[in-house]
């Protein structure tokens, strides 16, 4: 008689709330990270008097860890499975956050940003492939969009520790307190099955890097490859050349360090319900129209919250900007696994998702040395909102929509 341990135990089975809170809660101290680090960047000119282009250095290090991560971590996760690559990039990430506490000079912060971003740029296209390939066609969208509110309560806690701890205790205790929780997170994660669709991919023959990256690029699904690496540089690029700025824009405006992070906590708040509203339109009218919509009121907010000049409209426009940029992501996680099937879907996302850090690395690089050299604000806000416009183009022309299609494997 044929024993369940020969033919191989099947994945055990999951609860749909249980798994996006365990995923959401490494989605959470990601966000707390690059929360963080939008705080840790005015903290560090105050406490150690860098330049604009060295904390725009900062960032784009952190984003070139990023596109590292995505990339390796993406491959790898096809080869070796979901759940390790999930597992090691949280542990890779939280070490790095520890270590940060610990830094000494610009030097060292630049080295234990690469890997704080390896280990961030791995985890997210990981996670978001794991949990689309764990639940029912029906509400796949949604519930991605949904792990992807947990960016919002990251970046909440993050503007909490940074108005409440960082003025009083610093900004090492700050960073300290990003990386504790993620132990917790760390345990609860080991206890994830490896999700079917994947289980059953691996017992396949594996495809080797330049198979994967071949049939990607395969006529079959070179317009989907194509309106990705578009669609990720041009968002990656002016959420992280805005948003990391943030409470810094609002300083040279004239608010002062508690001001502008007090400010940046309250534009946070719109986060969730951007997430939420994204989240039941998608599974209504589809990921292209999502997309389209939200990252259209992205490039509107972004450039008149460049030009405000008065507290009212920087918050109106700040919430705005939250409200439509973060709903957009959530699409955008939504939209990407599902462009490809099981046994290059992590590549395909991994690589799309590198791509974008490519542009993550130079959006706060450019901030740094344009403000330097004086430019407007505004101007250079525009250059984002241009950058916007290019990627809605990218969906509306490349795009195929993917409301309620199976998951296929190869």
């Amino acid at each position: 008689m044929t024993t369940a341990s020969q033919t191989g135990k099947a994945p055990e089975a999951i609860s749909r709330n249980k798994l996006l809170c365990i995923a959401g809660m490494g989605w959470t101290f990601d966000a707390m990270d690059v929360g963080l680090l939008a705080f840790l960047l005015t903290a560090l000119k105050e406490d150690w008097g860098l330049t604009a282009s060295q904390l725009g250095w900062i960032g784009s290090v952190n984003s070139i860890g990023m596109a590292v991560g995505a990339f390796v971590f993406g491959i790898m996760a096809d080869r070796k499975g979901r759940k390790p690559v999930f597992i090691f990039t949280l542990l890779l990430f939280s070490l790095g956050c520890g270590l940060t506490a610990l830094a000494s000079s610009l030097m060292v912060v630049l080295v234990l940003r690469f890997f704080i971003g390896m280990g961030l740029g791995g985890e997210l296209p990981v996670a978001s492939t794991l949990v689309s390939e764990s639940v029912e066609t029906h509400e796949r969208g949604r519930i991605v969009v949904l792990l992807e509110s947990f960016w919002a309560v990251g970046w909440l806690i993050a503007a909490l520790i940074a108005y409440f701890i960082i003025p009083d205790y610093g900004w090492r205790m700050a960073m300290l307190l990003s990386a504790l929780p993620a132990v917790y997170a760390l345990y609860l994660r080991s206890k994830l099955p490896e999700p079917t669709s994947s289980h059953i991919s691996q017992k396949k023959t594996r495809l080797s890097i330049r198979q994967s990256m071949a049939l990607i690029w395969s006529p079959q699904y070179r317009r989907s490859t194509l309106m990705l690496w578009i669609l990720w540089f041009c968002v990656v690029f002016s959420y992280y050349g805005i948003f990391l700025w943030l409470p810094s824009v609002a300083m040279l405006k004239g608010f002062s360090l508690i001001k502008s992070f007090q400010y940046v906590l309250i534009m946070t708040l719109a986060q969730l319900p951007g997430y939420f509203t994204a989240a039941w339109l998608i599974e209504r009218y589809g990921r292209k129209f999502v997309l389209v919509t939200y990252l259209a009121g992205t490039a509107i907010s972004a450039y008149y919250f460049s030009v405000a000049d008065s507290t009212t409209t920087l918050l109106i426009f700040g919430m705005l900007l939250s409200f439509f940029n973060l709903g957009a992501w959530g699409a955008l996680y939504a939209y990407t696994p599902e462009q490809y099937p099981d046994g290059i879907r992590t590549t395909g996302a991994g690589t799309a998702t590198a791509i974008g850090r490519i542009g993550g690395i130079l959006g706060p690089l450019m901030v740094g040395y344009l403000v330097q050299y004086q430019f407007e604000i505004s101007s250079i806000f525009l250059i984002f909102s241009f950058s916007i416009v290019i990627g809605i183009l990218a969906v509306m022309l490349l795009g195929q929509e993917t409301k309620n299609k199976p998951l296929n494997s190869i």
